[in-house]
């Protein structure tokens, strides 16, 4: 399987039903799983933000952290450097992008450096899908 850069709004469409879920979960399925260090930390973060406003039960939660701990194995997590923080503020600083957006764009980005691969990025965040094309990413937006 190719290596894609998912974006953590894909990794929660994996665990919530929403739009695009069907279509995100058979794309997690077919690429290797690449992400940010901040993915799971940002995920379980917008699963106890719906589990505040009542989208999510707490066991819902429960459970949704445990399949997440379970598919952990079989994910590659890109560190955060510093390197990576001044690329991200200088993505925010040209492209007027928000923080977590720019972490991932900085963390594809030394992923492909690093590996010298061309890796899709997926995203279900429409402004973070611009930068990513602006930073010559082949990207794939998932409703």
């Amino acid at each position: 399987m190719d290596w894609a850069y998912f974006d953590t709004s894909v990794l929660i469409k994996r665990h919530v039903a929403e739009p695009g879920s069907t279509r995100a979960r058979r794309i997690l399925r077919a690429h290797r799983f690449l992400s940010s260090a901040i993915a799971p930390v940002e995920a379980v973060s917008a699963f106890r933000r719906r589990q505040m406003l009542g989208d999510l039960s707490t066991a819902n939660v429960h459970a949704i952290i445990r399949r997440m701990g379970q598919d952990r194995p079989h994910w590659e997590l890109i560190s955060i450097s510093p390197d990576m923080l001044r690329k991200a503020e200088k993505l925010i600083l040209t492209l007027h992008m928000r923080t977590l957006d720019a972490l991932h764009i900085a963390s594809a980005l030394a992923f492909r450096l690093a590996s010298g691969m061309r890796i899709r990025f997926m995203t279900a965040d429409r402004q973070q899908a611009d930068a990513a094309r602006h930073m010559d990413f082949t990207v794939e937006w998932i409703e």
